[in-house]
């Protein structure tokens, strides 16, 4: 629906533009039929024609040209935050006030032909001048001014954009209150319509987790330690692909407990915080030979096997220990595998 309507504005304005250069050119070719000669009706018929013809055909030209620079101000201000947008106009209208000093004695010293160009030549260089200084210190003009806008994802502060995986997960709560993953959380506004279709499911198992998920969300904003901005972007296609886009534009790190997505951004050299891997890293070590006391709660793929979890959720899998089913074991560990999903631990019972 967002591209059939951005194609909609977009033939409205070459539409426009071509209804402009019409009437000006047809009005000038009204001006030369009855200013060239004798009036005639037939000559000023055919004069207001050609001019309404010829500018139909470069209003499209013309039309086309604007859209397209429309359109791509349009997506890179998308792109930039309000205060980014207002130091960077407050630096443009610096950057005209110089240029009208600067032109002023100009004007006694160059002929005409001369003095405009150089006047216009001047206005755009120091205007894009002081847009580009005001826009790239922004921060440092904000601080001696004494004000600390809201930021929304770029300069030096650390930026994540965080996948919906994550907030159904919940530990970044967690990582957050304790100060582990600062800085700024953006929100795709995908993520919260995603969110709001699982919490909206007749399954309650997918309704709890999106509820789960717009609860974390809710705890997230309210914390001191972290700013949440919501992005609010259309996303072509699948969200995946949106939120690695924006991580891509922003210089962000993509936060994510999907493996397959992290798998994504990485063949696109996009930094990536998978929260599943820093679970893994943070487990209590444990080496072959070492003993360990599990409560072994279910069987094992395998014949003889039971399954027990440490406190931190590693897996067990103990050998010949079927028959203890449901009680507390001392096992002495054997081997240990780490998948790309966590760690497994493999035991076997004491002799």
């Amino acid at each position: 629906m967002s591209t059939a309507r951005d194609r909609t504005g977009t033939g409205r304005m070459v539409e426009v533009v071509r209804l402009i250069f019409i009437v000006l050119l047809a009005t000038a070719g009204f001006e030369i039929a009855t200013s060239s000669g004798a009036f005639t009706t037939r000559r000023t018929i055919l004069g207001v024609f050609l001019g309404a013809a010829t500018g139909y055909v470069i209003g499209g030209i013309f039309g086309r040209l604007t859209a397209s620079t429309v359109s791509g101000v349009e997506k890179d201000l998308r792109k930039r935050s309000a205060a980014e947008i207002a130091m960077g106009v407050v630096g443009l209208i610096c950057g005209l006030m110089i240029s009208f000093f600067v032109t002023m004695p100009l004007i006694l010293g160059l002929p005409p032909a001369a003095y405009w160009p150089a006047t216009v030549f001047i206005y755009l260089v120091l205007g894009w001048l002081g847009f580009r200084i005001a826009h790239t210190r922004q921060e440092d003009l904000y601080s001696m001014l004494g004000l600390k806008p809201r930021v929304s994802g770029s300069g030096r502060t650390e930026v994540s954009v965080i996948d919906t995986s994550v907030l159904i997960d919940g530990r970044i709560v967690d990582l957050a209150s304790t100060g582990f993953l600062t800085g700024v959380y953006l929100i795709h506004s995908g993520v919260l319509e995603e969110l709001q279709r699982i919490a909206d499911s007749s399954d309650p198992g997918r309704r709890g987790r999106g509820k789960r998920g717009l609860d974390n969300l809710t705890r997230l904003q309210k914390d001191p330690r972290v700013e949440v901005v919501l992005v609010e972007e259309q996303a072509p296609g699948e969200i995946d692909a949106a939120l690695v886009r924006l991580a891509r534009e922003r210089g962000a790190t993509l936060v994510t407990a999907d493996m397959n997505l992290a798998k994504v951004a990485e063949a696109v050299s996009v930094p990536v915080r998978s929260i599943n891997a820093l679970a893994s890293a943070l487990r209590q070590p444990v080496a072959p030979g070492e003993e360990l006391n599990v409560k072994l709660v279910k069987g094992g793929r395998e014949h003889g096997q039971a399954i027990g979890y440490l406190e931190d959720g590693t897996m067990v899998i103990v050998e010949g220990a079927a028959e203890q089913m449901g009680s507390e074991v001392k096992v002495r560990v054997t081997n240990m595998l780490q998948t790309p999903s966590g760690r497994m631990v493999f035991a076997a019972l004491p002799d």
